[in-house]
């Protein structure tokens, strides 16, 4: 890895420009799930995960950036709470299990309050390295959460209910921040995101062997047309 590291090196800075670029942009995909919600004017078909992840996900990284005092990771982590938020009231906004999703935010917001709260009792020499381990855990299970509906889309052949829009930015984010791994030689940057671009890599494989919508719901809507 040291030899391709070198070779990198004179791209390190327009690298990490981009890698730092498509996140933030990749916190703008939950946009086009929440257009879908408008458009059907209901959540059928969208679960909640990607936004009650990302607000987790979301909090977990702002207070890393407080721990590493880290500017840069604040400042778009306090954005992408705001962006996630907003979606969760979208969701909730045109959801007909209302008293469900409520659940569901009040189990993230206890989730992110605990964490939060080790990350404060935790000894300050360790606790850069164990809260970034949980931050690690829990985006990898977050990254291969649609999954486990794997056998669903085997039986239904097809791939409704999965979120393309994050898959596919995370596969782009994934892949460059493994690029600035590789340029950093950061042996645990590169293993994250080398595991989080082989998650995000198999579930696009199954966007090209099945389609977005079951055949049936095809037919129906040719014949409405």
């Amino acid at each position: 890895m040291e030899a391709l590291s070198n070779a990198l090196q004179p791209y390190k800075s327009i690298v990490g420009t981009v890698a730092a670029v498509v996140t933030i942009g990749q916190m703008f995909s939950g946009s086009f799930l929440c257009y879908d919600i408008y458009k059907q004017k209901n959540t059928k078909g969208i679960g909640i995960m990607p936004f009650a992840g990302g607000l987790i996900m979301s909090v977990l990284n702002l207070k890393y950036g407080f721990i590493l005092r880290d500017d840069t990771m604040i400042q778009v982590n306090f954005f992408g709470l705001a962006l996630n938020i907003i979606y969760l009231m979208i969701f909730f906004n045109y959801s007909t299990q209302k008293g469900q999703v409520w659940f569901q935010i009040g189990l993230s917001g206890v989730i992110s309050a605990v964490l939060v709260a080790y990350a404060e009792y935790e000894d300050p020499n360790l606790v850069a390295n164990r809260f970034g381990a949980i931050i690690t855990a829990f985006m990898f299970y977050l990254i291969s959460s649609p999954l486990l509906g794997l056998k669903t889309i085997i039986k239904n052949k097809s791939t409704a209910g999965m979120p393309f829009p994050i898959i596919f930015s995370g596969s782009i984010v994934t892949f460059m921040w493994l690029l600035y791994g590789i340029i950093l030689n950061n042996s645990i940057l590169v293993l994250q995101n080398s595991v989080a671009f082989a998650l995000c890599a198999a579930q696009l494989s199954l966007f090209v062997i099945y389609p977005s919508k079951p055949k049936g719901e095809k037919k129906k809507a040719k014949k409405t047309n």
